[in-house]
């Protein structure tokens, strides 16, 4: 019992970790199977950051390669090409990760703001089948539409008396066209976060700001966009974690080894991967995983930290 102003009040015992998780007990278990697939494939690995500053064999196994220090990392540093390849990584997801997320909200807020109930349903169906696509057949169809002799868009120009266009030899126009295949993908599939947040709006608001005069655009800006606010930052955090690391599936599989686009379309991923299977030297593989690990982690840390100093209820901790 406490008293406080005269008042008396009754202080609940102050549980401790154990209480806590046998109190929330339905919660505890419902969190159970995420619990063991981060553990599983985010945890148990981690003995294999050693494999980095190793020279790796499969004879000897993790532990019983020869410790080579920080070499798997100079060999980033001497190809010449890791600051060139962290900024096309980071400039791509930036790219992703920003107009991904705009374009997401504002396909989330039409679909919100259509009164045809079927046609709803078909938008979002048509917008979210490219998502199962796979990339292997997303490169595939790229190629037919750009091929310089037999490409869908060169027949298109030919037809109509204009000269063929080349992309497979000019490397200055493929940032634009991954980011419009990126979105076309995408786009559809991040917006579902979105529209449940819209969803989950107070449907009582909406109808309030309606009988007091609001129009579409009013009601957007001052119930659905403030509404979303927590959702964003809170996904791009997220996403900006990652930022390091590339889509390795669609860059593989759209530019392959054409040598004439590595300039700006080389991410560390594809940089790895070929010099991976060039010599197997998985040591090297190890060490950028690592690299990208510990950028992306500080990357995070300074993100949230601004967040936190601007919007303290935003931020991740």
């Amino acid at each position: 019992m406490k008293k406080e102003n005269g008042v008396t009040k009754q202080v609940g015992k102050k549980l401790n970790f154990w209480q806590k998780l046998w109190k929330y007990r339905v919660l505890t278990l419902m969190c159970v199977p995420a619990m063991i697939f981060f553990f599983a494939f985010n945890y148990m690995p981690l003995p294999g950051i050693y494999v980095a500053f190793v020279k790796y064999n499969y004879r000897d196994g993790i532990f019983g390669s020869k410790f080579v220090g920080l070499q798997n990392f100079e060999f980033l540093w001497e190809s010449g090409k890791l600051l060139s390849l962290t900024k096309n990584t980071i400039l791509y997801n930036l790219a992703f990760i920003l107009l991904g997320n705009l374009l997401a909200v504002v396909v989330a807020i039409l679909l919100n703001e259509m009164r045809c109930k079927w046609f709803k349903k078909v938008s979002q169906t048509m917008m979210f089948l490219p998502y199962f696509i796979s990339q292997v057949l997303v490169g595939f169809l790229v190629f037919n539409l750009l091929n310089y002799d037999t490409g869908f868009v060169n027949e298109i120009l030919t037809r109509l008396g204009m000269e063929k266009w080349g992309p497979y030899s000019d490397p200055h126009v493929w940032p634009v066209l991954l980011v419009i295949i990126y979105l076309w993908q995408q786009t559809g599939y991040n917006s579902v976060v979105y529209f449940a947040s819209i969803c989950g709006i107070d449907a009582e608001m909406i109808e309030a700001s309606k009988v007091d005069g609001a129009n579409a655009f009013q009601r957007i800006r001052y119930i659905l966009l403030p509404s979303l606010k927590p959702t964003v930052i809170i996904l791009l955090l997220f996403a900006l974690g990652g930022i390091v690391k590339g889509n390795f599936g669609l860059f593989y599989n759209i530019i392959g080894t054409n040598s004439l686009l590595y300039d700006t379309t080389d991410i560390i991923e594809t940089f790895v991967y070929r010099a991976t299977m060039t010599d197997f030297n998985f040591s090297t593989a190890s060490a950028v995983g690592l690299y990208q690990s510990v950028v992306g982690f500080v990357i995070v840390m300074i993100v949230n930290y601004v967040v936190k100093k601007i919007e303290p209820d935003y931020s991740l901790f």
